[in-house]
């Protein structure tokens, strides 16, 4: 599998304009992205923000990507005044929304710049590499990936693979999606932190997979696009759509023993009004917790 360089935390919450320079924990989450499916901009919801998925995990000296939707331009912008960089990008699996930000991600255009990138398989055999090369080509796209100019290294992953990044361990596992999708686990000094999104619960039972993914973890980044009522809506039902709810995550989150639970991936539809509404109510019956937001920090101190 690759290997390229072969008691309970205390959990605070800050935004990007807040974060005092003192704060600056070795292990941190910062959102830059928190929808699902598409962009969502506009008056109601500049309190969350309208980009898709993109999480930054800084981990002891590392910095940590998961997904690529529009928040990896907003990163790519803040990371042009830390050139060079070098960074671990990990996919959850190809869906637009999860890879739209990439031919946009302005640090892989320029000589200097190293980015590993890791993803699964897709279930036609297509490469990650493939996969973002793919949406670069004519007529999609008016340039190729071989312009970015970058040091591109890929990897190819496989559920259940566990990696090392340094002292940094890395756990994969299965997601329950269409075309299936991957969440990852990150340990650090026996910190831990889990992504994962998109998955759709099961009717009758927890998701072993992602149980054992969550088990002890300090933060749980969790895909709660629905509410329940959503979900089973008789007019419009998202049963096997591939997204769960926050009443599932939170369940989810009492079994496995996490300590902080983050509602991640908001449907487009969800304005900041409704989203608070969904906050309140997930407070109520898990006080730690809290929805993702754009510009969100999270040390795991």
């Amino acid at each position: 599998m690759p290997n390229p360089d072969s008691p309970a935390s205390n959990l605070q919450v800050q935004t990007a304009d807040t974060q005092s320079v003192s704060a600056s924990p070795e292990f941190a989450v910062e959102f830059w992205g928190v929808r699902g499916s598409i962009p969502a901009p506009g008056s109601e919801t500049v309190r969350y923000g309208g980009n898709t998925s993109c999480v930054e995990m800084r981990v002891d000296g590392k910095r940590l990507i998961f997904d690529g939707g529009t928040g990896l331009r907003m990163l790519g912008k803040h990371l042009l005044k830390q050139m060079p960089v070098e960074a671990y990008l990990f996919f959850s699996h190809s869906h637009w929304d999860h890879i739209q930000g990439f031919p946009f991600f302005v640090p892989a255009f320029m000589q200097g710049n190293c980015f590993h990138i890791y993803g699964a398989i897709a279930p036609n055999g297509a490469t990650m590499k493939q996969r973002l090369s793919d949406q670069m080509l004519h007529p999609n796209f008016p340039v190729p990936i071989q312009v970015m100019q970058s040091d591109l290294k890929f990897y190819d992953l496989f559920p259940g693979d566990v990696m090392q990044l340094g002292n940094i361990t890395i756990e994969t596992g299965p997601l329950n999606h269409p075309n299936t999708a991957m969440g990852y686990r990150v340990t650090w000094q026996e910190r831990t932190v889990v992504y994962a999104t998109d998955t759709e619960h099961y009717p009758d039972h927890l998701d072993e997979n992602l149980l054992h993914l969550a088990r002890n973890a300090d933060i749980l980044i969790y895909d709660a696009c629905y509410t329940d009522e959503e979900y089973h809506d008789p007019k419009g039902p998202k049963i096997g759509w591939g997204h769960s709810t926050w009443q599932e995550a939170i369940k989810l989150a009492k079994a496995a023993g996490v300590k902080k639970a983050v509602i991640f991936h908001h449907d487009p539809n969800h304005s900041d009004d409704f989203l608070d509404g969904v906050e309140a109510q997930v407070r109520s019956v898990f006080p730690d917790s809290v929805l993702a937001r754009e510009g969100m920090i999270i040390p795991v101190i």
